[in-house]
């Protein structure tokens, strides 16, 4: 392991979160008056923290508030204090300006290093850095975590796709990080190109930046022939670097709790749900110093465990990503997420993974249209894939769709570079 508070006890870490928890809400009230005028307003004060419990009695953050607040509403301390100002993708609305002090861009180093090595990344590997650079924090996260691990890092960024193959070719690189669609987008570029890249001494891609299915996965390890890690992680909590598969299990995502505290709620209510019950990850930062965020919806969709791994890490785990809570489609008063139509229609063999879903409203009635690529080599008709689609989704989702296009391999457009966008609501 990286670090050794990795398979620290739980009453160990429990101590941290509770010294660290009363620590940020005190920063939080003395340096922020958005958190000040919330607190006051929810009748707590910094001396009522006295156990990590007492978490569930703070207001929750989200996103409106990085937009009521924008651009530095949040940030604690004055300009003199930042080191660096980042944003979000912006995938879904107005960026969100987030803030480093020297300290916090040592503690993003150092997740991110924990991370990568979790995920079988050694120092003596060449790790290819596909992710963008800018004010998105994918590239420059990873970018330090890899130099920090004591890795080789090339720095291509997203896109320019011909480069891409040919670096992973010349300098025999280890490690690739990229967004799952990129991995199959690079598949099939490969392909393409006539490059093998099956035969390459590419064995680990580590993946993130958008939700993707284990069928989605099985694709990208067997196009690339290598073993493909999740991590996550969001810019309002930090970066990348929130959490991690390890190799060694592949079984959820360890969440460093020293740094970040996690709860799953009901998305409805905010009320706490049980362990193992699916719900919305909420985040509260632990240690940081630029914008310390307390109680953060992510709108993520996921559950949480603390059962024992076989790794020997300690740390809650939570379920890979399975879609976020503003995704969910409620079309003629059935609710499905993107994410589940997405887990039956790579169940099928002849479906390559790329699907575009079409929202409009006729009347006051919602519909749906689907378009779904058929593979290069499938055996089915498109005719024959048609009905077995639509069967499919009305057996396992009760779900039926307007209209269902299956189209040939590669009609579906692609993106070179950041997070795809696979729901168009044009309601």
């Amino acid at each position: 392991m990286y670090q050794d508070i990795e398979s620290a006890p739980r009453a160990e870490l429990e101590r941290i979160q509770r010294d660290r928890l009363r620590e940020t809400v005190r920063h939080v009230y003395d340096s922020v008056d958005f958190y000040r005028d919330r607190l006051d307003d929810a009748g707590v004060s910094p001396a009522d923290i006295e156990t990590i419990s007492d978490i569930t009695t703070l207001p929750f953050t989200g996103k409106e508030h990085f937009e009521s607040q924008y651009p530095d509403g949040l940030f604690a301390g004055s300009d003199e204090d930042l080191t660096r100002i980042q944003a979000s993708s912006g995938t879904t609305g107005k960026q969100k300006l987030v803030a480093y002090t020297d300290d916090d861009l040592r503690v993003w180093r150092e997740v991110m290093a924990r991370s990568l090595a979790a995920a079988g990344i050694e120092p003596a590997d060449t790790f290819q850095n596909a992710y963008g650079y800018g004010l998105f924090t994918g590239g420059l996260g990873f970018h330090d975590g890899v130099e920090e691990l004591g890795a080789t890092v090339v720095p291509t960024g997203g896109g320019n796709t011909a480069l891409q193959l040919e670096l992973l070719r010349d300098l025999d690189v280890d490690a690739l990080g990229c967004t799952p669609s990129y991995c199959l987008y690079l598949a099939e570029a490969a392909d393409e190109r006539d490059i093998d890249v099956r035969g390459l001494p590419l064995s680990t891609v580590v993946i993130g930046a958008e939700p993707f299915t284990d069928p989605m996965r099985a694709e990208i390890e067997d196009a690339l022939d290598v073993t493909a890690v999740d991590m996550y992680g969001l810019s309002e909590l930090i970066g990348p670097g929130v959490a991690v598969e390890c190799a060694e299990a592949q079984d959820g995502l360890h969440l460093w709790e020293d740094h970040f505290y996690p709860e799953i709620v009901d998305p409805e209510t905010g009320e706490p749900l049980p362990e193992g019950e699916r719900g919305e990850l909420v985040l509260t930062s632990l240690t940081k110093e630029a914008l310390p965020v307390l109680r953060y919806r992510t709108g993520d969709v996921t559950s949480l465990t603390y059962e024992a791994c076989e790794c020997g890490r300690t740390s809650a785990r939570i379920e890979n990503i399975r879609g976020r809570v503003d995704d969910l489609l409620i079309v003629r008063g059935v609710n499905v997420y993107a994410s589940s139509i997405e887990e039956v229609l790579v169940e099928i063999d002849d479906v390559a993974p790329h699907y575009r879903i079409d929202l409009y409203r006729d009347g006051s009635l919602d519909t749906m249209e689907l378009t779904v690529e058929r593979h290069a080599d499938a055996d089915r008709s498109r005719e024959a894939l048609h009905d077995l689609i639509e069967r499919r989704l009305t057996e396992i989702l009760n779900v039926t769709v307007d209209d269902l296009s299956v189209v040939p391999s590669g009609e579906i457009d692609r993106q070179e570079t950041g997070k795809v966008r696979r729901v168009f609501d044009h309601r």
